[in-house]
Order: structure tokens, then C-alpha cells, then sequence
């Protein structure tokens, strides 16, 4: 797989592509509190049909709307398409690393989350690449443009 141009813009055919054959996405840095961005992206991509594997180390927290929590991406029982990160933009070398021994087949990096070492990680281990973007927005962006007159 060619590397891509993290600093340029996404095609709409790569993220729509991404987001139409991923099933099972691992939220590394899933928060059980209502008022951060990360649970609303979790319940929206849950609520949209996904199924989405919260992951968060925190020994007391079991389950985040009703779904497991899983304390590492290595603790997962089951195949993970896409693993979509909510921590420091310094820590996504370390999660790239993670996601390749598990066979995801993408990583996510959350609006902010970018790391050009992460993404060669990955890359050169097959997976797809995304970085500074929200999966949640991505997902609808189709829905808004023919309501803003644009093509889709």
C-alpha cells in the first residue's frame, strides 16, 4: 500500500470507502461521561449500526452504554476492522503498534490525534490511514451537501 499525504485533504472516496467496509471499530479512550466528544461519537456510530468496542484502562469501568469496556486492544475477543483513537497525539505511535498486532485493518486518528511515525506504523503494516478527522462527521458529510445545494 502506498503511503498517502497525511497533511493534504482526504478524498471522499477513501473515507467513504473506509467507513462503508469497516464493522467493528475499538475506541481507544472511550469515556463513560455524556458531556465528552468521545461518547457522542461512540453512541452515534453505535446507534448508526456499528459495532463499536469501548477501551478504556480504567479498572473500574466495565461498560459504557450497555457495551464492554475493554481495558486494552490486545483484551478484545473478537476481529477489530478499525481501531479509532481519543488520546494524546503522542501516544498514537504506541495505539499504531497495538493495532497492528491485533490485524486491525485501520487506524483512526481523532480531530487533533496526528502522528506521522503512527501512520508510517501502520501503513507499512497494510492498514489504512486516517488522522485528525471524526468518523462521525465523515459518516454524514454525504447527507449535508445536497441540503446545502452541493454535489455529492
Amino acid at each position: 500500500m502506498t503511503a498517502i499525504n497525511h497533511d493534504e485533504p482526504y478524498s471522499e472516496a477513501y473515507l467513504q470507502g473506509i467507513l462503508k467496509s469497516v464493522k467493528t471499530i475499538a475506541m481507544v479512550g472511550a469515556s463513560p461521561d455524556k458531556t465528552k466528544f468521545s461518547y457522542g461519537v461512540l453512541r452515534v456510530l453505535h446507534e448508526t449500526g456499528f459495532d463499536m468496542i469501548p477501551v478504556n484502562p480504567n479498572p473500574n469501568l466495565t461498560e459504557i452504554r450497555g457495551l464492554k469496556v475493554y481495558p486494552d486492544l490486545q483484551s478484545i475477543d473478537r476481529p477489530v476492522d478499525m481501531v479509532e483513537v481519543f488520546r494524546r497525539a503522542e501516544d498514537l505511535p504506541d495505539v499504531a503498534r497495538e493495532a497492528v498486532a491485533i490485524g486491525a485493518k485501520v487506524l483512526w486518528g481523532q480531530i487533533g490525534v496526528k502522528h506521522p511515525e503512527a501512520a508510517r506504523i501502520a501503513e507499512e503494516a497494510g492498514m489504512k490511514v486516517v488522522m485528525d478527522r471524526c468518523p462521525k462527521i465523515e459518516l454524514f458529510r454525504p447527507f449535508w451537501k445536497p441540503k446545502l445545494n452541493l454535489g455529492i
